[in-house]
C-alpha cells in the first residue's frame, strides 16, 4: 500500500477523536504510505498541520445524486489510492469508490453499503439499536481492519505559525500576562441544548479570576455576541472575550487552547482541543451522552447531572425545561475546575 484516502468525519468534535486511528495508521503503515483526509471546511481547518496526514482535500459535495457521485469519482481516479477508509457512515462515499475502482474499502456495514465494502465491520448492536461506542474506538476499529494492534495512540492536533503568532498577540492584551490562562467555551453548533447558562459562565470566570486565572471566553461567530456581553457583565480586565480582539477560526482556537492551563467546554468541537494538547479540560454534559464521546485520557473531566431525562440528544429540550444545563450549578464546574488545576498539566 502506497497511499490511502480516509473519508474524515463531518463533524470537529468527531474528526479529533479520529486523531489515534491517524497516528496508529502511521505507526502501522510506515512513514512510506501517504495518508490523504477528505473532508469539510472545517474539518480541514481543524486538521491542519497534522503531522499524519500527507495531505487534505476539500470533499465532494456528499449524496446520491449522479453528478456528485462523479465528482467525488473523479477525484479518487486522480489520486489513484490503494484503499479507501470511511470514517462517515454514509453510502455515497463507497459508491464513489466503486466507481473509482478503488480496490479496497474499508468502513461499517451500515445504510446498506456492506456489499460494496471489501472490509465491513459491524457496529455492536442490542435489541436492533447500535450500543453507544466511544468515537475514538469505534474509528480505532477501521486500523484494525488493516492489520494495526496496540495501545490506543493519544488525540493529537497541531497549531500553525501563523495561528500561534495572532494568539500571542491576542494574550497580551491582558494587564497581567503572567496569570495561568483558562478558556470558557460556550458554544453548539449541534444546537443550544448544549448550551450552559449565562449566569453560569459568569459566575465561573469570576470565581477563576479570584483562583489567580486570567479567562478567554471563546465562541464561534453564532455565540460572539453572548461572550461579549458575558464579559461586559464580568467587567474585570482578566476576563476577555476572544472574538473582541480577534475573528474566530478554529484555526485560532487551537492555537489559544495550546496556550491554556484550564479549559472549560460544553459538549463541543473545543471541548475536544484541550486533551488534544495535553490541556486538562472540564467538559459540560446536558442532553447527549459521554459513552459515544468518551476520550479515554483523565485530562477530560465531565460533569453532569443524573436527570431522569438525560440523555435524550436532543437539539431543542424536548419537555421544554432545559434542566440538564440550567441546573447545573456553578459549584459542580468549579469543583471539577479546582481538581484538573490541581492535578497537574
Amino acid at each position: 500500500m502506497k497511499r490511502l484516502v480516509l473519508f474524515l468525519p463531518n463533524w470537529v468534535g468527531d474528526a479529533i477523536q479520529a486523531t489515534p486511528l491517524l497516528a496508529a495508521l502511521r505507526r502501522h503503515l510506515g512513514p512510506g504510505v501517504e495518508l490523504i483526509g477528505l473532508g469539510r471546511p472545517a474539518v480541514l481547518e481543524v486538521l491542519a498541520g497534522h503531522p499524519d496526514l500527507a495531505e487534505l482535500r476539500p470533499k465532494p459535495d456528499a449524496g446520491m445524486k449522479l453528478r456528485n457521485l462523479r465528482r467525488c469519482a473523479r477525484l479518487l481516479r486522480q489520486l489513484r489510492p490503494d484503499a479507501s477508509l470511511h470514517l462517515t457512515n454514509d453510502l455515497p462515499s463507497v459508491v464513489a469508490a466503486v466507481l473509482a475502482g478503488v480496490p479496497r474499502r474499508v468502513g461499517y456495514a451500515r445504510r446498506g453499503r456492506g456489499p460494496l465494502l471489501t472490509d465491513a465491520l459491524k457496529a455492536p448492536k442490542a435489541g436492533g439499536r447500535y450500543l453507544p461506542i466511544p468515537a475514538v474506538d469505534y474509528y480505532l476499529g477501521l486500523a484494525t481492519a488493516l492489520g494495526w494492534h496496540g495501545a490506543p495512540p493519544p488525540l493529537s492536533l497541531a497549531a500553525l505559525p501563523e495561528d500561534e503568532g495572532i494568539a500571542a498577540r491576542m494574550l497580551a492584551a491582558f494587564p497581567e500576562p503572567a496569570r495561568p490562562l483558562a478558556i470558557v467555551s460556550n458554544s453548539g453548533a449541534f444546537g443550544p441544548a448544549k448550551l450552559w447558562t449565562d449566569a453560569g459562565v459568569v459566575a465561573l470566570c469570576q470565581e477563576l479570576v479570584k483562583r489567580g486565572l486570567k479567562v478567554l471566553l471563546l465562541g464561534g461567530p453564532a455565540e460572539l455576541e453572548q461572550t461579549f456581553a458575558n464579559a461586559k457583565a464580568i467587567a474585570d480586565p482578566n476576563v476577555l472575550a476572544a472574538g473582541a480582539l480577534h475573528p474566530p477560526s478554529l484555526g485560532l482556537s487551537k492555537a489559544l487552547v495550546r496556550r491554556a492551563r484550564l479549559l472549560v467546554s460544553s459538549d463541543s468541537g473545543p471541548r475536544h482541543m484541550g486533551p488534544a494538547f495535553g490541556v486538562p479540560t472540564v467538559s459540560l454534559f446536558g442532553p447527549t451522552d459521554p459513552a459515544w464521546t468518551d476520550l479515554k485520557t483523565p485530562l477530560d473531566r465531565w460533569v453532569r447531572l443524573a436527570l431522569d431525562c438525560q440523555p435524550c440528544q436532543a437539539r431543542d429540550c424536548p419537555l421544554g425545561h432545559h434542566r440538564c444545563m440550567k441546573e447545573l450549578g456553578v459549584g459542580l464546574v468549579l469543583e471539577a475546575a479546582e481538581a484538573q488545576l490541581a492535578g497537574g498539566r
